[in-house]
C-alpha cells in the first residue's frame, strides 16, 4: 500500500510539473507575440517620421572600358547617362523600398569629358520627395587611377515614381533634410519641379 501512495503522489507531481511547463511556454509565447506586435508598431512609427538623405545614398564607381567609349576615347553619353539612372534608381529605391521608373530628368552637364581607363564615381542622394515621386540628384566624378586627381564631370537631377505590385504609383515616406544645405537642396528641388510642372501646362494646354 505504501508503495501504491508513493506512485500515486509521483504521477500527480509529474502531471503538476506538465501543466507549469505548458503554462509557461505560453507565458512566453504570448510575450513573444506582444513584443513582436509592439516591433512592428514601432517600425510604422519610424517609416511615417520619413528619412534623412544621408539614409538612402548611394555611390557607385565604374571603370571606363574601350566598349564604353567612342572613337575619340572618350566615355559614350549615353553609357553615362545609363550609369546615372541606375544610381539613382538605386537611391530612391532604397528610400521608398519599392521598384521605382524613371519619369524625368530636368538636366544633365557634361562639363569635362571622361578618358577610357579612368574611374566614374556616381553619388546619388535624395533632395525631395512628394507623396509618390522622389528627385535624386547624381553627381558624377572622374578619376585618374595614376595621378590620383579627381574632378567633377556632370550633375544630374532625376525624378521616379515608386510602384506597387500592380505598377501602381505609391505613396512612399517623406523626406527629412538634416543639414543647411539638404534643406536648401530640398528648396531648390522644390522649385525645379513647380518649374517643370509649369512647362508641362503651357505644353498640354491644361
Amino acid at each position: 500500500m505504501q508503495g501504491v501512495r508513493e506512485q500515486f503522489a509521483e504521477d500527480n507531481k509529474n502531471i503538476v510539473d506538465e501543466r507549469n511547463n505548458i503554462d509557461e511556454k505560453n507565458a512566453i509565447s504570448e510575450k513573444g507575440i506582444e513584443y513582436a506586435n509592439n516591433t512592428i508598431c514601432d517600425n510604422d512609427r519610424v517609416s511615417s517620421k520619413g528619412k534623412s538623405p544621408s539614409m538612402s545614398q548611394i555611390e557607385m564607381t565604374q571603370l571606363v572600358l574601350p566598349n564604353d567609349t567612342n572613337v575619340l576615347g572618350n566615355l559614350l553619353g549615353g553609357r553615362l547617362m545609363h550609369w546615372i539612372d541606375i544610381a539613382g534608381a538605386m537611391a530612391a529605391s532604397r528610400h521608398s523600398n519599392k521598384v521605382v521608373a524613371t519619369v524625368a530628368l530636368d538636366s544633365l552637364d557634361f562639363r569635362h569629358p571622361v578618358r577610357m581607363g579612368e574611374f566614374v564615381i556616381l553619388k546619388a542622394k535624395l533632395t525631395w520627395v512628394g507623396r509618390t515621386s522622389m528627385e535624386v540628384t547624381v553627381s558624377v566624378f572622374a578619376e585618374n587611377y595614376e595621378t590620383g586627381s579627381v574632378i567633377q564631370t556632370n550633375k544630374a537631377y532625376i525624378t521616379y515614381v515608386a510602384l506597387d505590385h500592380d505598377g501602381n504609383p505609391t505613396p512612399v515616406p517623406s523626406l527629412l533634410p538634416e543639414t543647411e544645405e539638404e534643406k536648401k537642396d530640398y528648396m531648390e528641388a522644390e522649385q525645379r519641379r513647380n518649374e517643370r510642372l509649369d512647362r508641362r501646362k503651357k505644353e498640354t494646354g491644361c
